[in-house]
């Protein structure tokens, strides 16, 4: 199981502090080999720049020293078991400098740790693992099956948990350039809403249109055929439709003026010249936000004239399967992961009795809908007070 491995003022704090004394240049930081976040090592020694600070009387102390030439190094953080090194004190994380710190030298080492809340979770690779130790074998429900099965499925109910039951949603916050468009995360399933911010930091809704889109647009000759002559030549060197950068109707779309973006009045001549002429309003339309459209095919999002400038947020769900580091289960859906692939193997398998089919497919649906429940979050404070506002009586 995945347990909590760093200590308590390595997790809250980050930091240690030593005392130079003069001739000292090995400082022990940590005996916990899991001080720093796994995904910020490589073979033992830390990334650079990434998974901690040093800091001597307060200022930054560079990594290197780019003064001289050759570069200097300042000092190294590594790991080590007690074997290349004469004084077993030194056993874990050391930090060791070219020179030693001055007497008296406050040194600090910061440990900037990225996994603040990951208890709550769980790793596949987990997961895997305790399915294979708890399910499979002699004389439990699955007698045989290999590893790479147990890991297929796995991801399988990943990514299906992923779309309406785990926590999977993701943000992204960007300022829409004069093109207007914005890319696509890498692993963007669908999206949940977008909005903008205004000055006191206050989100709005962005609708979608489908009322327009950026649709292919091939070259065509002067008489309206197609064109296969990229270069204008004369000779026409391709066999397949040569597509223009963007399509007539997408150039209009961004050129235009958004409708919400008139701020006259409805009760004048114009919009309100007789009684009744505003009946039948399309509410999605009825909206001074802006609007956008995804087109799928080039993966980009494209908003109106009225949004350039903007910061808006993409709010959108994803597969949890982007990077390894997003392969984690929530623990409070841990045991829907196990029936989820435990039914999949079972369904999958010839000469597997329909009962314990059945059985499996009855638990999957429970675990799934007690997950589900569990993540909803609902507190009942928070509904009461809710509640308590449905209350209030509403003149008509």
């Amino acid at each position: 199981m995945a347990l909590f491995t760093r200590t308590h003022v390595e997790y809250y704090n980050g930091r240690q502090s030593f005392t130079g004394d003069g001739t000292t240049t090995i400082f022990t930081i940590s005996n916990n080999e899991n001080a720093f976040p796994e995904n910020q090592i490589t073979a033992g020694i830390l990334e650079e720049g990434i998974a901690y600070k040093v800091f001597i009387d307060g200022s930054l102390y560079a990594e290197e020293d780019i003064s001289v030439s050759p570069t200097v190094n300042n000092y190294e953080i590594k790991y080590d078991t007690g074997v290349n090194i004469f004084d077993p004190a030194y056993l874990g994380w050391y930090i060791e400098f070219d020179s030693a710190p001055a007497s008296a030298a406050v040194i600090e080492v910061e440990i900037v740790v990225q996994d603040f809340g990951n208890y709550q979770f769980t790793s596949l690779e987990h997961i895997i693992n305790n399915f294979m130790i708890a399910y499979v074998g002699e004389g439990k429900v699955i007698s045989k099956t290999h590893r790479t099965d147990v890991q297929f499925h796995a991801m399988r109910a990943l990514q299906e948990l992923s779309f309406d039951t785990f926590k999977s949603t993701k943000s992204q916050e960007i300022t829409i350039p004069p093109s207007l468009t914005m890319i696509l995360p890498h692993d963007y399933v669908n999206y949940v809403k977008l909005t903008f911010k205004d000055s006191a930091g206050i989100e709005h809704i962005i609708y979608p249109t489908s009322k327009t889109s950026n649709p292919f647009n091939p070259k065509q000759n002067s008489d309206g055929s197609f064109s296969f002559d990229p270069d204008d030549d004369g000779i026409e060197d391709r066999e397949d439709l040569i597509p223009e950068q963007n399509s007539d109707t997408w150039d209009s779309y961004k050129s235009a003026t958004p409708s919400e973006n008139n701020k006259d009045s409805y009760i004048d001549n114009t919009y309100w010249t007789s009684n009744g002429q505003r009946y039948g309003l399309d509410p999605q339309h009825a909206q001074v936000n802006g609007s956008f459209f995804i087109d799928e095919l080039k993966g980009l999002i494209h908003f109106s004239s009225n949004m350039n400038g903007k910061i808006i947020t993409l709010k959108y769900i994803s597969d949890s399967l982007g990077t390894d580091k997003e392969m984690k289960v929530h623990k409070l859906a841990e045991e829907a992961m196990y029936k989820w692939i435990a039914y999949a193997i079972l369904s999958t398998r010839a000469n597997t009795p329909e009962y314990v089919i059945n059985r499996y497919k009855k638990e999957r649906f429970a675990e799934t809908r007690k997950a589900k429940l569990r993540l909803s979050n609902i507190k009942l404070e928070e509904i009461t007070r809710i509640l308590r506002g449905k209350s209030k009586w509403i003149k008509h």
